[in-house]
């Protein structure tokens, strides 16, 4: 058994828990939920990763593995799901990697009017962060159609937990306009039983 920190409003523990969804493996974790932020740890696991980022998962040794990436590349072989081709493997990475910064600057965004005070917050830096999303979203319109038209891998469950926390966080960014092929991939992405599950709720 395997113990997992959690948040259900974390992109980067729903792409974990997406993954176990698909694997057939959330039998094998126990959830243990753990919140904050760098200005007030809070209930993270701290012990486990200096970081104190989630996810982090103890494997049955008490060896911690954070974080989502190495996480779920380590699920991945144990079930063998292959959902890192080797053909594809550097564009499915290059994917995961935009999707998780798309994760990245959402967060920020958030944590910008959740941590910040008032008097000192920066609209230009948050809009800057934003900058990043459109273009890592046009560029997501525009180069991976037929990576998401594959078989499911890690790139698409990365994509698929950024754009549903844009959905959650950030709704009225509304990211869809003018990207009508992505808008419509992620709506049926969104219907998956592993991101039906693991929706996060306001």
């Amino acid at each position: 058994m395997f113990r997992l920190y959690d948040n259900p409003a974390s992109p980067f523990c729903r792409k974990v828990q997406v993954l176990l969804h698909e694997t057939g493996q959330t039998g094998d974790v126990e959830t243990i939920f753990a919140v904050g932020h760098p200005l007030d740890t809070g209930r993270l696991p701290l012990d486990h990763n200096p970081l104190g980022k989630i996810p982090c998962l103890l494997k049955a040794d008490g060896a911690a593995l954070y974080d989502s990436r190495v996480i779920c590349r380590f699920l991945d072989m144990r079930a063998g799901a292959g959902l890192y081709p080797e053909n594809a493997l550097w564009e499915v990475l290059t994917l995961e990697a935009m999707a998780d910064g798309i994760m990245d600057a959402a967060v920020l965004m958030i944590y910008e009017g959740r941590a910040r005070p008032e008097p000192i917050r920066y609209p230009d830096w948050v809009e800057a962060q934003w900058a990043k999303i459109e273009r890592a979203l046009d560029t997501g319109t525009a180069r991976w159609a037929g990576l998401l038209a594959g078989d499911l891998n890690i790139g698409q469950i990365a994509l698929g937990c950024a754009l549903g926390y844009l959905d959650f966080r950030l709704a009225d960014r509304d990211w869809r306009t003018g990207r009508a092929p992505l808008a419509a991939w992620f709506d049926t992405f969104g219907r998956r039983e592993s991101m039906a599950a693991t929706a996060p709720k306001a």
